[in-house]
């Protein structure tokens, strides 16, 4: 009788364990079949200029920016933002995760990339908004002829600009499960299609 009790309790942390994966894995499937919205931006800085300075002109004219000139020659332009994602999950399940990796992609090229240490939960029939910092160097985006009209359209989008175009981005989530003290990666991303307006900008 010991002897069956000792090998329940040596087993306890092992079924824990699984339990807790199995139950990570079905909340990181459910956030797969949430849809996401970029439902605003704040703070977007390029080269330290307010994005909202290029609200009035056409292309981005480096003589009237300093900054931006100085960028181009140390190869060095960097691009700050902080934007509101809106999450929905419309399943009947608990959509959740304590950590991701994420990307951000324009036409291709990737943008921003980082890790979003914290928990993300959302009920059932809920929706949950997420504020994440971005931050990345946009020289090769700028300087690159086959992405430098699509971040331009960009910036003017996040600026607020009249008369443009919406912006496509791809936004790209792996989950990451705890396992103990390991982190294990989930299978693929989580892809997401997004068109950001001129109207994202917050104030606007």
């Amino acid at each position: 009788m010991k002897k069956v009790l000792i090998l329940a309790l040596l087993a306890l942390p092992i079924l824990f364990n699984r339990c807790s994966v199995n139950q990570q894995i079905a909340q990181a499937k459910a956030l797969g079949d949430c849809r996401y919205t970029i439902a605003s931006a704040d703070s977007v800085y390029l080269a330290g200029t307010d994005v909202r300075e290029f609200r009035n002109i056409e292309n981005m004219d480096v003589t009237r920016f300093p900054r931006l000139a100085a960028g181009l020659l140390t190869r060095n332009i960097p691009l700050d933002a902080r934007i509101n994602l809106d999450i929905t999950n419309p399943t009947g399940k608990l959509a959740g995760i304590n950590q991701l990796e994420y990307k951000v992609l324009l036409t291709g090229q990737e943008l921003f990339n980082g890790f979003l240490n914290q928990r993300i939960e959302v009920q059932p029939g809920g929706r949950t908004r997420v504020p994440v910092r971005l931050s990345a160097n946009a020289y090769q985006l700028i300087s690159d002829a086959k992405t430098r009209d699509a971040f331009t359209q960009l910036v003017r989008n996040l600026s607020g600009a009249a008369n443009t175009q919406p912006s496509k981005l791809t936004i790209k989530i792996k989950p990451t499960l705890a396992l103990g003290n390991k982190a294990i990666n989930y299978p693929g991303y989580i892809t997401i299609d997004q068109e950001v307006t001129n109207k994202i900008l917050s104030g606007n």
